[in-house]
Formats: C-alpha cells, sequence, structure tokens
C-alpha cells in the first residue's frame, strides 16, 4: 500500500489534492508494471520501487502546472509516468528498468496492433482508418501537443507526414531519460507495421538520434 505522497509548498492544498488523486489514478492504470516487477523480485522489493514511482510522478506533476492542456494529454499520461516507473526501477538495476519498459510498452502497442487490425480486415474500415489520419494529427500531434510538423498535400490512398520536434524528446530529455523515447517510437511499428491492406513506413525517428521522424501510411489493396 502506498502512504500519501509528500507535500508541496509551492502548491495550495487544493492543488496538492487535485495532484495526488491524478497521481494514484494514472498510478493504477500503470500496474501492469508493478505485476512485472512482482515477477522479477520480492514483494517488499516491488513495492518499495512501486512507491518511489508514485512519488516521482507525483514531483513530476507539481513541477510541470504549466504545461499546456494540449501537451498534457502526452505528459501527464504517458511520458511522465513512463520516466518515473523507469527512473524509479532504474535506481536499483538500470538494465532491468529498460527491459521491463521495453516488455510492458511494446506488449500493449501489440495489443492494440491487434485490435486494429482485425478491423482492418474489412475494407471500408481501412479507408475510414487511413482517412482519420489527416484530423487527427492535427489534433492530437499538432503544434498545439507540443509537436511541430511537415503535413504533405493529400495523396490519394497515402498519408504522409514529418514530425520536427517533439514533446517526447523534449520532456524525456529533461527528465534524464532520453533513451525511453526509442521505446516511444518503437510503440508506432508494434501498433501499425502489421496491419491488412495498409503498409506503414518510417525510416527515420528523432528518438533514434535522426532530425525528423518521417511517418506514412498508405492503402496497399
Amino acid at each position: 500500500m502506498v502512504t500519501l505522497l509528500e507535500e508541496d509548498a509551492t502548491l495550495t492544498q487544493k492543488e496538492e489534492e487535485k495532484l495526488k488523486k491524478k497521481t494514484y489514478k494514472i498510478m493504477k492504470d500503470k500496474e501492469t508494471f508493478l505485476e512485472e516487477l512482482k515477477e522479477r523480485m520480492d514483494l517488499p522489493e516491488a513495492e518499495k520501487l512501486w512507491k518511489n514511482a508514485h512519488k516521482r510522478l507525483y514531483k513530476f506533476y507539481a513541477e510541470h502546472t504549466d504545461v499546456p492542456k494540449g501537451v498534457r494529454m502526452h505528459t501527464d499520461n504517458f511520458i511522465f509516468p513512463a520516466a518515473a516507473i523507469y527512473l524509479a526501477i532504474k535506481e536499483k538495476d538500470a538494465d532491468l528498468a529498460y527491459d521491463v519498459m521495453k516488455k510492458k510498452m511494446a506488449e500493449k502497442s501489440k495489443k492494440m496492433g491487434s485490435m486494429i487490425a482485425k478491423n482492418c480486415e474489412h475494407a471500408w474500415f481501412r479507408k475510414f482508418f487511413l482517412g482519420m489520419w489527416g484530423p487527427m494529427s492535427h489534433k492530437m500531434f499538432g503544434e498545439s501537443s507540443g509537436f511541430q510538423n511537415v503535413f504533405y498535400p493529400k495523396e490519394k490512398g497515402c498519408f504522409r507526414m514529418d514530425v520536427t520536434a517533439c514533446p517526447y524528446h523534449k520532456y524525456l530529455t529533461e527528465l534524464g531519460c532520453p533513451e525511453l523515447n526509442i521505446l516511444f517510437c518503437e510503440n508506432d511499428v508494434y501498433t501499425y507495421g502489421n496491419l491488412p491492406g495498409l503498409k506503414f513506413t518510417r525510416t527515420k525517428t528523432i528518438g533514434a538520434g535522426d532530425e525528423v521522424c518521417d511517418f506514412k501510411m498508405e492503402l496497399t489493396k
């Protein structure tokens, strides 16, 4: 059982309570990582690391209350929790930390990919899925969400964009764990790389040290 998180003198009591509730909720959603830790070490040690991750996540939230709303969709749900869990485990064993993150992130992405692939067996869904990339990318991966992009002119049966700046790279570097960036990049491959009737192509990623992430999705039949 995780004890109450430490108070932050820079926040009001209302703000502290709000951040504590958010921290507990997000960490509850990430407990698949805790279950993995329980399989690899003694229960007390696993719970100790999980408590450390709770504290780190709360601290990240408290230090980044000025993050714009659109960017928070990425930082609060994905970037900060991953960094908190990874850094907590890394204090004990860096190789273990990376292996746990790589395994669990890949499992979740493959599961999502399988769900999408099942729907992509229908031609109408493939066209729908491809068609939504334009509006979805402008909303979820546009400037208001902390990204910078080059969106290419619309092509029949194809969507292309380049990401030239990424909040995952920015914040993971700031938090001292840029090596996690490539795992988030790999999530795309696991999610979109095996869809019937669709081909996902990416030759470069910022997470791997390239200047852009080039993204291409096209119908193959």
